[in-house]
């Protein structure tokens, strides 16, 4: 019994901290918490993708003067430092508008994706509702609440994810989340 109690307890802390929120904001319920999970469904799609393209293909791009495999991802990421910097958070050494350039590896560049995705994510965690209806310049000089901000980078990232599984398919890769779900080709008769 005393062993039970003492994993029920363990097991509330666990929970408790799971919960708690960053940097002294309230947890991120409502649309903040919603957010985050949509952020975390698409970031983890691009991250799969990406894990799944082949090195070598990284560099391929369907027509001059388009973004490559690489590009995009790191393109994403640069969104996902960029649209929070309009409300105060401060991307990383290293991130700027050159780095579609000079971050081609694939390790370097899901790396660099994956980080963004947490940064997207601890920012949501670390405002407040309040925070939502804030209104910032972005984009020059536009003023926008920090709602549509976060609804600007969930789009982009949706929209180059949707690239990013075409260049897949370009490229005889199927996204790893819909392997299972495939049908077979259909046999001519």
């Amino acid at each position: 019994m005393k062993r039970q109690l003492a994993l029920l307890g363990a097991f509330g802390i666990l929970i408790g901290a799971a919960a708690s929120p960053a940097r002294g904001a309230e947890p991120a319920t409502g649309f903040r918490g919603e957010y985050i999970a949509e952020v975390d469904a698409v970031g983890k799609k691009l991250l799969d993708l990406a894990n799944a393209m082949p090195a070598d293909k990284y560099s391929w791009r369907p027509a001059p003067g388009v973004r490559s495999v690489g590009e995009v991802y790191v393109h994403v990421a640069g969104g996902n430092y960029l649209i929070p910097s309009f409300m105060g958070v401060k991307p990383p050494e290293g991130i700027n508008r050159d780095m579609e350039k000079t971050i081609t590896e694939k390790p370097k560049v899901i790396d660099v994706l994956k980080k963004s995705v947490e940064n997207v994510k601890s920012m949501a965690a670390g405002m407040s509702d309040a925070d939502l209806d804030k209104k910032v310049k972005a984009f020059g000089g536009r003023e926008v609440t920090e709602r549509q901000l976060m609804l600007i980078t969930l789009n982009h990232m949706h929209e180059h994810l949707g690239q990013s599984i075409a260049y897949a398919r370009s490229n005889g890769v199927t996204p790893p989340w819909s392997e299972a779900g495939e049908p077979a080709p259909a046999k001519k008769s």
